[in-house]
């Protein structure tokens, strides 16, 4: 099946819910709650004292919240040709002829997929294997998505310069065994991850210390050397996502205002995180090969999506739940899904997990028919299954046997 598009439509409506979501964070907003907000260049001169645009102002309490950027790969020949990042992409005005995507994580499948579906070639390059902070089996389920979309995707491979040879712009890569090879392109999507903005306001002079992962150290109240002076989001880390850059916030907000009572410590013992592919990816908790690496016991159970009614008449019946456990308990370590709709699964495991919740708990709540989050209960239901006590059931069987006998001769 094909569909006819304008491109130039297409990006038209990234602009348009773009601009419609923009006024959630506008100065407007923020000025309507009472938030004075100054534009310009900041610069922290002291632990007190910001400068913005020529005018000092002084403070009990600073925060820093300066995000993070788009990293470009230390590539020769980089700056000679057409490369983008997930901040640019969104100025074409014209589809490629072949998009190259160097970065297999969370971005550049999201970015390598939508283009594709688009059915423009797009190359999606990856040093190692796709997604490498989940599991292989997700990592092998959204690449045979994107290959079905039609991508190609070139894993252990490395890009190692940038040529262009009479306008054509071309990208060398070298595989594990040393062979190089040769694509040419007119578009470079650069997805190999996002660094923090720690540089030209004022951190350097302060002396205010940088994790090895480039990102302003705080103390688990996000406190930096200076106790007033606090950092959250991008710029801390440990994840890169707006809902913990918002987590964060609300922690670096109340200890800056009310920290000469009381200061509270992040808690981050519950991230959850989604990757936007078709079919998406929802994780919290632990994965498989984490608690490997932890040496963490654990038991799997999982429901596959093929079961779901609602799946099947959404004609997405495929994906799974995956939930890690406690031996012999229903205590959840960790959930993992692909599927449709994931990022929505999840948040029923976030709650359970945040509240010390079993799959006992899941299975005994109500979902609607048909619905998705069938699915969270039907993955509870697998693993009572799986712990039925067997002289339990013998002493069931054994009783409507003898109940059978006892009304028939009655």
């Amino acid at each position: 099946m094909s569909a006819e598009y304008q491109f130039q439509n297409v990006m038209a409506r990234v602009q348009r819910v773009i601009q419609t979501i923009a006024p959630h964070d506008s100065i407007e907003r923020y000025t309507q709650l009472g938030v004075e907000v100054i534009q310009g260049q900041a610069r922290v001169t002291s632990p007190w004292t910001v400068s913005v645009n020529g005018h000092t102002l002084s403070t009990h309490t600073i925060v820093i919240a300066t995000g993070a950027r788009p990293a470009i790969p230390d590539l020769p020949g980089l700056d000679q040709v057409c490369y983008y990042t997930s901040e640019t992409i969104w100025s074409l005005k014209h589809l490629p002829k072949h998009l190259i995507v160097l970065g297999g994580g969370p971005v550049g499948c999201e970015l390598a997929q939508a283009f594709a579906r688009l059915t423009i070639p797009v190359t999606l390059i990856a040093r190692d294997r796709l997604l490498m902070r989940e599991d292989s089996e997700v990592a092998a389920s959204i690449e045979s998505a994107l290959q079905a979309d039609g991508a190609k995707i070139m894993t252990q491979s490395k890009a190692i310069r940038c040529e262009v040879i009479e306008g054509e712009q071309r990208l060398f890569l070298c595989d594990q065994a040393g062979v190089e090879t040769m694509l040419v392109f007119d578009a470079l999507l650069c997805a190999v991850g996002r660094e923090a903005r720690v540089t030209g306001y004022g951190l350097e002079e302060l002396g205010i210390n940088l994790s090895p992962a480039g990102t302003i150290e705080t103390n688990d109240k996000l406190q930096t050397i200076y106790p007033n002076i606090y950092a959250c989001g991008d710029v801390v880390g440990p994840y890169q996502f707006t809902h913990v850059a918002a987590h964060q916030g609300w922690y670096a907000a109340v200890n800056g205002l009310f920290g000469v009572v009381k200061r509270f410590k992040v808690d981050y013992r519950i991230i959850p995180w989604s990757i936007f592919t078709d079919p998406e990816v929802a994780h919290v908790g632990l994965s498989e090969q984490e608690a490997q690496a932890r040496k963490v016991n654990y038991e799997v159970t999982r429901f596959n999506l093929k079961e779901l009614d609602r799946a099947i008449a959404d004609e997405a019946a495929y994906g799974f739940i995956k939930v890690l456990t406690v031996p012999g308990k229903d205590c959840i370590l960790g959930v993992t899904i692909v599927a449709n709709h994931a990022s929505d699964l999840i948040a029923e495991f976030v709650l359970a997990m945040k509240h010390g919740l079993g799959l006992n708990k899941i299975l005994s709540t109500i979902h609607t028919y048909p619905s998705w989050s069938e699915a969270n209960k039907y993955v509870a239901g697998e693993w009572k299954r799986q712990h039925i006590n067997p002289w339990l059931l013998n002493w069931i069987e054994r009783f409507h046997v003898w109940r059978r006998g006892y009304i028939k001769y009655r």
